[in-house]
C-alpha cells in the first residue's frame, strides 16, 4: 500500500474532496479545546491539508508532518506558504510508520491524523504507539472510516450475486471497537461519534476513478475479476437510473487524552466490569 500512496501523491489533491470535508469538521472540533501543544504531529499527513491547519491554530507549536510514504512528504513540502519556508515556520518532514515512530516518549502535546489509521488491519498497536509519544495530558484527535462506508457499493455487489463471504471490500473496525483499543492502549476517557457523508457521482467508473487518485482503489476495493466488476457497476448504476450515484462514507471521529498512569489503571467501570466509553450523536 505503501505503493499505491506515493504514485498517487501527484495527483492527490483533485480527489481528496472526503479528507478536505473530514478535517474541516475535526478542526471545528478543536475549537471547543483549550490546549496550548508545544509540540504538534500530523500522522498521515498526506499533502500536509492537516499539518497547516494545526499551524494556524497553535503558530508557536513545533510542528511534525509524518508519513510512511516520500511522495506525500515531498508534495506537503512543495504545499508550504513561502513565508513560512523564509520564516522557518516549515513543518519537520518525518518519513515514518505510524507503529514505530521515531519519536521520544511524551514528546508531542496533540497528535491529528485524518483518515488513516482504518488502513491499518490492527490499529492497536499504533494507538500504543501514539500513547507513547503523547505527553501527560496530550490530547489524540482522528476520523477514519467505519463499517458502513460504500454502502451502496456493498449492496450492488450482492445484488449482482456476489457472495457474502466473497464481498471484496474492505471491512472496517466498529467505533465501539476502536473505543475499547483506546482504552487497551492507555488512553483516558474516549469519546466517539459518527456521521454519514455522502459523495456523488455521473457514474461508479468516477468512485473508481477518484479511488485510483487516492491510492487507495485496492486497499478499499478489493480484488473481483473485470467481468464480476462490470456486472456490479452495472448494477450499481441501474439502482440510480437518471440519478447521480451515490457513495456514503461512515466516518467515525474520536478523541482521547493521555493522563498519568494511576488514573488510566483504574478506568470507570460499570457494576459488571465493563469499561465507560462516551459516545456522542452528531446533531445537523
Amino acid at each position: 500500500m505503501q505503493q499505491d500512496f506515493s504514485r498517487a501523491a501527484e495527483g492527490y489533491d483533485a480527489a481528496a474532496v472526503l479528507a478536505r470535508e473530514t478535517g474541516t469538521r475535526m478542526a471545528e472540533r478543536l475549537d471547543y479545546v483549550k490546549i496550548a501543544p508545544a509540540r504538534i504531529a500530523d500522522i498521515g499527513c498526506a499533502t500536509g491539508d492537516g499539518i497547516r491547519e494545526l499551524q494556524r491554530r497553535y503558530p508557536k507549536a513545533l510542528p511534525l508532518a509524518i508519513d510512511f510514504a516520500r511522495p506525500m512528504l515531498y508534495a506537503t513540502q512543495a504545499r508550504t506558504p513561502l513565508l513560512w519556508r523564509i520564516t522557518r515556520r516549515a513543518a519537520r518532514l518525518v518519513n515514518a510508520d505510524v507503529r514505530a515512530l521515531p519519536l521520544a516518549p511524551g514528546s508531542l502535546g496533540l497528535i491529528w491524523s485524518n483518515l488513516m489509521l482504518h488502513w491499518l488491519s490492527d490499529p492497536l498497536p499504533a494507538l500504543r504507539e501514539l500513547q507513547r509519544t503523547l505527553e501527560v495530558g496530550g490530547l489524540l484527535m482522528f476520523a477514519m472510516l467505519g463499517p458502513d462506508t460504500l454502502k451502496e457499493l456493498r449492496a450492488a455487489c450482492r445484488a449482482a450475486g456476489i457472495a457474502e463471504d466473497a464481498l471484496p471490500l474492505r471491512r472496517f473496525h466498529d467505533m465501539h471497537d476502536i473505543g475499547d483499543m483506546l482504552l487497551a492502549a492507555g488512553f483516558a476517557d474516549p469519546v466517539m461519534d459518527m456521521e454519514m457523508l455522502t459523495l456523488t457521482y455521473a457514474s461508479p467508473r468516477g468512485l473508481l476513478t477518484d479511488q485510483r487518485h487516492l491510492g487507495v482503489s485496492n486497499a478499499l476495493l478489493g480484488h473481483l475479476p473485470w467481468r464480476d466488476w462490470r456486472r456490479v457497476f452495472k448494477t450499481y448504476a441501474a439502482q440510480y437510473r437518471q440519478q447521480r450515484v451515490p457513495a456514503s462514507f461512515e466516518i467515525v471521529y474520536g478523541h482521547a487524552w493521555k493522563t498519568q498512569p494511576s488514573i488510566i489503571a483504574a478506568p470507570r467501570m460499570t457494576e459488571d466490569g465493563r469499561a465507560i466509553i462516551r459516545f456522542e450523536t452528531l446533531r445537523k
